[in-house]
């Protein structure tokens, strides 16, 4: 059943879409409200065409005859609009929960434009109640698990740090192939020092704490919308 708050921040969303833009489709229940709506703009006969960032977002927009294409062919988006786990005050994320966050770190990067979209609950006044997914190779695993808890006692962080599991107790592989490590660290006061020390681990594929990239929140809540901006940023028209 559809959330009434996700889909009126897709709503939302939707009015910074213009005909001929490439948009980067993000993955997660929030993304896909707004999938679904940008499906019925479509088949209505806006033009546009979309980068998906998970064969599950694929799999929808192919299903409501979304055009897609890839990053080869247009390595350049317009806009992306996407979900988060979690939303500080300075639009910094924690996204992943979907285990989704390389192709979508990848493709925000890509884009001119970040568009969040979430329901209130999505916002904190610290990043890190939600599960950090860190996202890395197979090989080398226990190695890569101690570097990254030593990265966290380095910064005075404690918590659990567990392999992903799927339902069935399987451990869960990503799109690209890769296992996920879930950091539970409940609040993590530097996030610039975290991501930064995070990303040259070897064994470390991407985390997902996104950092400079969004440019705009959009946030339903019980009384309308309230879209944020990140401070120095142009807004969108």
């Amino acid at each position: 059943m559809s959330d009434p708050l996700k889909r009126a921040a897709a709503e939302a969303a939707l009015e910074y879409v213009r005909p001929g833009m490439v948009l980067g489709l993000g993955t997660g229940s929030t993304a896909d409200e707004f999938v679904q709506l940008l499906g019925d703009k479509v088949a209505d006969g806006l033009d546009i065409i979309g980068v998906p960032t998970s064969e599950r977002t694929a799999e929808l927009a192919e299903r409501l005859s979304i055009p897609l294409t890839n990053l080869d062919d247009n390595p350049h988006l317009d806009l992306t609009v996407d979900g988060a786990d979690e939303i500080d005050a300075e639009l910094r994320l924690i996204k992943g929960g979907g285990g989704a966050l390389l192709r979508e770190k990848i493709v925000a990067a890509a884009s001119g434009q970040l568009i969040v979209i979430a329901d209130h609950t999505k916002l904190v006044d610290t990043l890190g109640a939600f599960a950090l997914p860190i996202e890395v190779i197979p090989f080398g695993l226990g190695s890569t698990k101690l570097a990254i808890e030593k990265v966290a006692s380095d910064l005075a962080l404690k918590g659990n740090f567990n392999v992903r599991k799927r339902a069935d107790g399987i451990p869960f592989v990503t799109d690209c192939g890769h296992l996920i490590i879930d950091a539970s660290l409940s609040a993590i006061l530097d996030v610039e020092s975290l991501a930064q020390r995070l990303s040259v681990i070897p064994g470390v594929v991407e985390h997902g704490l996104f950092v400079n990239l969004a440019t705009v929140a959009i946030v339903g809540t019980n009384s309308g919308i309230e879209v944020l901006e990140r401070k120095n940023m142009r807004s969108l028209p």
